[in-house]
């Protein structure tokens, strides 16, 4: 890691069992943090067996999941975007490989939980999402990664196999020491509530998407 990232350390460990909506259950290892970028309440959920060599990652690269939270789609299960079924994914592929669930309190790509739902009003007049946030005056992206690395460093883990169709979390976690030996992208959940969020996401965040069209979109949201 880089000399300038500030070390943070482990606060707490405990066990979680966790049951989702669809059934499905497993047990979380949670790991609380002091001395984070941003003195947020971030969390890691450690899943499955680091030790897994099938994967081929190997306890060396553990799979990692970098995740910003969504209260409306990861709780309520919002189709406007794709948060709750990408969250589902991942710790069912992280439980089954070994590795790593990092969940970011960065609601609304960083701009919070009212702005959020105030760019979702703007969307509905006709906006992107990207435009949304530039027209509230925030940036189209403003998240920052630099709490994943300091909670990976706390964890020991100094590679990982990335789990995202964003490349910006690959770049800013090799820019902060982390080393991303692999980016792994998630299925595309895609409704025709949300087909033009994730077309906005593909065209204008770069973000690794195969996206056929979807009869009856709603060009209007997200």
């Amino acid at each position: 890691m880089p000399g300038d990232l500030a070390t943070a350390t482990i606060r707490t460990r405990l066990t979680v069992p966790l049951r989702f909506a669809d059934g499905w259950s497993t047990t979380a290892r949670v790991s609380t943090f002091e001395g984070l970028a941003d003195a947020g309440e971030h969390i890691a959920l450690q899943l499955g067996d680091l030790g897994a060599t099938s994967n081929g990652h190997g306890s060396d690269a553990p799979l990692v999941r970098v995740h910003s939270e969504c209260l409306t789609g990861d709780v309520f299960g919002s189709e406007r975007c794709d948060c709750g079924p990408q969250l589902l994914e991942a710790v069912k592929r992280i439980a089954d490989e070994g590795g790593f669930l990092l969940y970011l309190r960065q609601e609304g790509r960083g701009i919070g939980l009212y702005a959020k739902l105030d760019a979702y009003a703007l969307q509905d007049a006709g906006l992107d999402t990207y435009q949304a946030n530039v027209a509230l005056g925030f940036p189209a992206d403003e998240r920052d990664y630099t709490v994943a690395a300091q909670m990976l460093q706390a964890l020991g883990v100094t590679r990982v196999a990335l789990l995202s169709n964003n490349p910006d979390k690959a770049a800013q976690l090799t820019d902060l020491g982390v080393t991303v030996t692999e980016r792994l992208p998630t299925a595309v959940h895609l409704s025709a509530a949300n087909a033009r969020y994730l077309a906005t996401k593909a065209h204008r965040g770069s973000h690794t998407l195969d996206l056929p069209l979807v009869t009856g979109a709603k060009s209007a949201v997200s």
